[in-house]
């Protein structure tokens, strides 16, 4: 029977999806994950326990004053395990994703409830939904929503949404039929009726529905924290990866008490809401009188308690805890604050280098998030952007396949560790097996199994499609897939008891430490030479951040440095890891400036205002502009780039809503702008100089060298000179004074347009071998990728050549004296500007600070020529 290539048509779908509902997504992503911001900053702003106390009083309306006392000690208790902060954001994600589902969710459920054919469509998808595996939801998740809350929350709701739906049917379904005839009978709509009669009958049923909905959301909420949700499924995640059952513990035990109360408290809530309930509820306390556990306050006496206890914990946020900062090394803020993203995998090396760049950046001014993932979600989430970069890639080899697959979104910048090795270990107390080849015939002694890790590790593909077969092994034996944690598991049980048992692993490895161990000799290299531990970013990372980007391709740790650095980590425990680091770095003096060195160590205090500078879309002033931020933001400015028209710029610049514009020609083709503003501006100079404008034709157009020979010949170019933006100086120059000049003002239309259409034009014709004449200026790449004449100017009407100048507002050089300086002194060749232009060019629109940042490389002296240290 033939294969139906289903998953291939889900592929389709996926990527069709994501092309061409992009926008849609992006949409729903910032709404998702502002809701998500929203609540989350609200549940961590107070101080714990006076939240715990808001919590505690809606218990004790709700349930009464055990279940108040039981909510104070269990939260207190969250706590004491220091996971309070990642049970809000538990929470957070489970409260929006439950709102979402419930909007979703009831209108379905009460279209369902009054349509039999609905009900029908409906029910096989809320099948689907609740029998398909829970961890399918998170790969749509993050490809359609990128990694964080928004993804987590998509997924939550997903999973959770069956239940609302049924319930909300059901109930409504379930309300008796008589009642809403006797309704309809006395003229009631279908509007009223479902209002005032099946939706206030139901409520107890809708109820149970959103209980059910929120006991789901908790449960897929934990299993999003591999997706880089964070909150009580990080640390779910992480205490798996690690093998850690005391964290596993902790976070378990945390996710049960805010279950318990959730279940409770919406339980209870259902009751309140619901008229039958709330009589049910009186007769009972009439019944068994007034008890101190089971009294309730009145909803009103609640809600002040409440009340009371927010505003002591919004005082206490607005007044209290300020003032505590984290310390920056050399006093040198150079990050001014940018945020800047890691994702790291729960394996040791890659917690010890990830909160070390923490804390590396967070003393050099940056404001770092750490987030946790498995390693397909995070190379994922690298190759969307989501994350800025991640340091414990294994290549070539163990992650070799995420490699084949993202690489082309990915920038590589460097191995910082390595080289490290793969092999199959045993325990030394097993005899007479030392290498692979001491494996074959053995495989009885094993139960004819090696016990893997991850089916989609680089090493297990290399382990089956070569190793057992180079060594005659791969009938003998069966590799069993699993997870690092489960191998660990397994060997630490056959350890135990001294049994037989052969494993994948890997150096550097904290099991070799803990277990003696011995790795199989490879004598015939199967393995390969062995990986290199790699940082990865997303693309243009380095070329965004020049600074950090050095920083982490002069990365590098030995093995000792490493092996402390995780050892300092795991006696320390989990959440204080940078704790840890700081310990750690304590005795390590100077690392930090050696892994992240700051030039000029003193950033100018004039930096501090960010800058607003102006460019036109033309290649020398795009490529000087990205030049200049580059360079800039390593010495600690901030440089906010507009995209302008030349006549705005000028504006801008003297109203001094702006501050610099790079790319002035003057004192011929700008020279009407910047007579009309002159006495509000200042020329800082010229980097470039000179440069001509003229027109210019193909090569292959014989006879025409200068504007003397258009003369006579306008129907040889259909009449037109192809020309740029109308506002310009050259237009303005051809049509008031060349074309007069050489009387060709009768003969030839200039065709107003931009500097795009006008190249576009002249590729257009040069494919075609068309006579052509366009608007052009030197320097510029055409003239490097076409064959042109320039044509020649006896006259001198498009005047002896502008120079390329900076200039800026009247205030700027008294706000910016040190930048003022630079900016003065500020040359560029011919060949400088050119091969800039060249770079800028060949890597494509959106790709400017890649290109800047790789051209800087080939001019390493160029930062320290623009920007001397003082």
């Amino acid at each position: 029977m033939p294969r139906i290539e289903f998953g291939s048509w889900v592929n389709d779908a996926v990527e069709w999806l994501t092309t061409h509902m992009g926008w849609l997504f992006d949409f729903l992503e910032q709404v998702f994950r502002g809701a998500y911001e929203g609540v989350d900053a609200v549940l961590q702003a107070p101080e714990p326990l006076l939240l715990t106390g808001i919590f505690a009083v809606i218990a004790v309306w709700l349930r009464g004053t055990l279940a108040g006392a039981l909510t104070f000690v269990g939260f207190a208790f969250v706590i004491s395990l220091d996971l309070w902060e990642d049970a809000m954001v538990t929470l957070s994600l489970v409260l929006v994703a439950t709102v979402i589902a419930l909007v979703i969710s009831v209108p379905v459920g009460i279209w369902a409830a009054r349509s039999h054919r609905v009900s029908a469509i409906v029910r096989p998808g809320l099948d689907l939904m609740q029998t398909l595996p829970a961890m399918v939801y998170l790969i749509p998740a993050i490809l359609f929503f990128g990694s964080g809350a928004a993804a987590g929350i998509v997924a939550t709701l997903v999973f959770a949404l069956a239940p609302g739906v049924r319930m909300t049917e059901l109930g409504i379904r379930q309300v008796d039929k008589e009642l809403v005839e006797a309704a309809e009978a006395f003229g009631t709509t279908p509007r009223d009726t479902l209002l005032r009669v099946q939706l206030p009958l139901a409520l107890p049923t809708v109820m149970a529905g959103v209980n059910q909905v929120i006991m789901l959301g908790l449960s897929m909420a934990a299993i999003a924290g591999m997706v880089g949700t964070g909150g009580l499924g990080g640390d779910v995640n992480e205490a798996i990866g690690q093998l850690n059952i005391g964290l596993g513990a902790e976070a378990g035990i945390a996710i049960v008490i805010l279950a318990i109360y959730l279940d409770r408290m919406t339980s209870a809530l259902g009751t309140q809401v619901s008229p039958l309930g709330r009589r049910a509820a009186a007769r009972l306390r009439a019944a068994q009188g007034l008890k101190i556990w089971s009294y309730r306050p009145r909803a009103s006496v609640a809600v002040v308690g409440v009340v009371v206890l927010a505003l002591v914990a919004g005082g206490m946020g607005v007044f209290g805890g300020a003032g505590k900062t984290d310390p920056v090394a050399g006093g040198d803020n150079v990050g001014q604050g940018k945020k800047i993203s890691i994702g790291y995998i729960p394996w040791d090396e890659g917690v010890a280098s990830t909160f070390l760049w923490k804390e590396i950046l967070e003393q050099r001014g940056y404001e770092v998030e750490a987030k946790q993932f498995d390693a397909g979600p995070l190379y994922t989430s690298l190759a969307q952007g989501d994350i800025d970069f991640q340091t414990d890639a294994w290549l070539p080899t163990t992650h070799e396949q995420y490699w084949k697959k993202y690489g082309s979104q990915l920038d590589d910048l460097g191995s910082w560790y390595g080289p490290t090795s793969l092999e199959l270990s045993v325990p030394s107390y097993l005899k007479g097996i030392d290498s692979l080849e001491d494996l074959k015939g053995k495989a009885g002694q094993f139960d004819g199994k090696i016990t893997g890790i991850e089916s989609s590790a680089g090493m297990m593909s290399l382990l089956k499609s070569k190793v057992l077969g180079e060594y005659g092994l791969d009938k003998e034996f069966k590799v069993v897939d699993s997870s690092t944690p489960a191998m660990l598991a397994e060997l630490k049980r056959a350890y135990a008891k001294r049994e037989p048992i052969v494993v994948t692993l890997w150096s550097p490895h904290w099991a070799y430490s803990d277990y003696k161990l011995k790795k199989l000799k490879d004598p015939k290299g199967a393995w390969g030479e062995g990986d290199g531990v790699h940082t990865l970013s997303r693309k243009g990372f380095a070329a965004e951040n020049p600074v950090v980007g050095e920083w982490l391709k002069d990365f590098k740790l030995t093995e000792e440095q490493l092996t402390s650095l995780e050892s300092e980590i795991n006696k320390a425990g989990k959440g204080r890891q940078q704790d840890a680091v700081r310990a750690w770095l304590k005795s390590n003096p100077g690392l930090v400036d050696k892994l992240a060195p700051v030039k000029n160590t003193e950033t100018p205090a004039e930096a501090k205002r960010p800058l607003d500078v102006a460019w036109f879309p033309w290649d020398e002033d795009i490529a000087v502009t990205y030049l200049w931020k580059n360079v800039l933001e390593r010495r600690g400015y901030k440089l906010n780039l507009k995209q302008m028209d030349v006549g705005p710029v000028y504006t801008g610049l003297a109203s001094g809503d702006l501050d610099l514009n790079f790319d002035a020609w003057l004192p011929y083709a700008q020279k009407n702008y910047w007579d009309k503003s002159k006495d509000k501006l200042h020329d800082l100079g010229t980097w470039y100089e000179p440069t001509s404008l003229e027109l210019a034709v193909p090569s292959y157009v014989k006879g025409v060298d200068s504007l003397e020979d258009l003369k006579g010949k306008g129907g040889t170019f259909g009449g037109k000179i192809v020309g740029i933006e109308p506002g310009t100086g050259e237009m303005n120059l051809l049509k008031t004074k060349v074309l007069p000049g050489y009387g060709l003002d009768d003969e030839y239309e200039v065709v107003d347009g931009s500097t795009p259409a006008m190249l576009a034009e002249l590729k257009r014709a040069y494919a075609k071998k068309e006579p052509i004449a366009v608007v052009l200026w030197s320097p510029h790449w055409a003239y490097s990728e076409y064959e042109l004449t320039k044509l020649k100017d006896p006259r001198k009407y498009f005047g002896e050549g502008n120079t390329i100048r900076t200039i800026s507002n009247k205030d700027f050089p008294e706000q910016y004296p040190q930048l003022t300086k630079w900016i003065k002194n500020f040359k560029m060749s011919e060949d400088e500007l050119g091969t800039l232009e060249q770079e800028i060019k060949d890597r494509g629109q959106g790709r400017e600070e890649e290109a800047v940042a790789a051209w800087l490389k080939e001019h390493p002296d160029m930062v320290d020529r623009m920007t001397p240290a003082a």
